[in-house]
């Protein structure tokens, strides 16, 4: 890889770059200058960047940003006009094909490579992840309807899942993907409910013996939710149906479907894109959530054809740019005491990450959804709750 060119001189070479006029009009449509004055105009040190996001798209761009080849002050606002102004759409990266063919084809969430994102991400460190989190160390996007803090975000999501599931005391709930278990002793604390949950992290599954150990009727299981067989009052999943890909949607359904009473409700929560047949983003897929797989509205109401009735969908994807961005602030604001465990290319790979994903939400490129669907169906309706 080149080194970055000094500053007298970046002008003229990028200038001179066969790519440097197309790339300049491809981002005048988003109103981003290259090495512009404004904080979402982006400072390009090498033309190197030009010709690795144009054949790699955000793959190619992502690792020259993470090289410190190029930067943006405001790097969600960078992100946010390009995606609002659809340029991802106008570049269709040559080197990208086998990504693409890999994910169609191929099923990269079988139960041996279900476990590889669970060591690759959350199992990181607890105490990067309570760092950067609210206090329960929720991993999902806050509830912000009457919210000004993370915190108080956070608290609110999960007490509107549990009143959109009707929680009564004496419940056993299944939580497939529980995270650090904000959910379950949430739950346990103010519903009087008892929780099974299942993760693939091992730093999740030892946090949670912790909870276990207050005396909160809670249960962390690491296992894959393929090997559950067992009746549950109520199922929940947050955050997790994005990691199951769109060739298990089906078994995931019959799995809840199975594990689910007659008459229960099953609360799926899961960030969501707007097209159907899309890859997933290689850059994430290599560095952030590997075999990661973001479902559309109609590849889950496939899945749950003639398993669930739909009771209810809410969309709530804006928040998620508020929650993302708490986090960056929480991340930023301890950062030096993770510096020397994982390096500045970490850093820069981190905060392209949080700020890139922030603006996907905020152009409304990626959506948040919360279903409610019920077996077999709520006789008389079901009470929408979204406040």
């Amino acid at each position: 890889m080149n080194a970055p060119l000094k500053e007298t001189d970046t002008t003229n070479v990028l200038e001179q770059h066969k790519s440097y006029r197309f790339v300049t009009d491809l981002l005048a449509r988003a109103d981003i200058q290259i090495n512009g004055t404004r904080p979402w105009d982006m400072r390009v040190h090498t033309p190197e960047v030009f010709d690795r996001a144009l054949a790699e798209g955000n793959l190619g761009l992502g690792e020259t940003y993470m090289a410190g080849l190029w930067d943006a002050e405001r790097l969600d606002e960078f992100f946010f006009r390009l995606l609002r102004a659809n340029i991802n759409k106008a570049v269709q990266p040559s080197k990208l094909v086998f990504h693409a063919l890999r994910a169609k084809l191929t099923n990269l969430q079988s139960v041996k490579r279900a476990w590889k994102v669970g060591e690759a991400h959350y199992d990181l460190g607890n105490d990067f992840y309570a760092a950067m989190l609210d206090q329960r160390m929720t991993y999902t996007c806050g509830y912000w309807h009457d919210a000004e803090t993370l915190d108080a975000a956070q608290e609110a999501k999960l007490d509107l899942i549990c009143r959109k599931l009707d929680l009564k005391p004496g419940m056993r709930i299944l939580d497939i993907g529980c995270g650090w278990g904000s959910f379950m002793a949430y739950a346990a604390e103010h519903y009087g409910v008892e929780c099974v949950g299942l993760t693939i992290s091992r730093e999740q599954a030892d946090y949670g013996k912790s909870l276990m150990k207050k005396g909160l009727p809670v249960e962390f299981r690491l296992q894959d939710y393929r090997e559950i067989d067992e009746q549950f009052d109520a199922v929940i999943s947050i955050g997790m149906f994005e990691h199951v890909g769109r060739k298990n949607h089906r078994e995931y359904m019959e799995v809840a479907h199975r594990c689910l009473k007659e008459g229960g409700l099953f609360l799926l929560h899961t960030i969501g894109k707007n097209v159907r047949e899309s890859t997933p983003d290689p850059w994430v897929d290599k560095y952030i959530f590997p075999n990661g797989d973001l479902p559309s509205i109609g590849q889950i109401g496939d899945a749950a054809g003639g398993l669930f009735v739909t009771e209810d969908l809410h969309n709530f994807g804006a928040d998620y740019d508020k929650t993302l961005m708490a986090w960056w602030e929480n991340f930023e604001h301890h950062w030096p005491q993770f510096r020397a465990r994982f390096g500045d290319e970490f850093y820069r790979m981190w905060r392209y990450y949080l700020l890139s994903c922030a603006a996907a939400f905020r152009a409304r490129d990626i959506q948040l959804w919360q279903w409610v669907l019920a077996k077999p169906g709520v006789l008389g309706g079901y009470q929408r709750i979204t406040s």
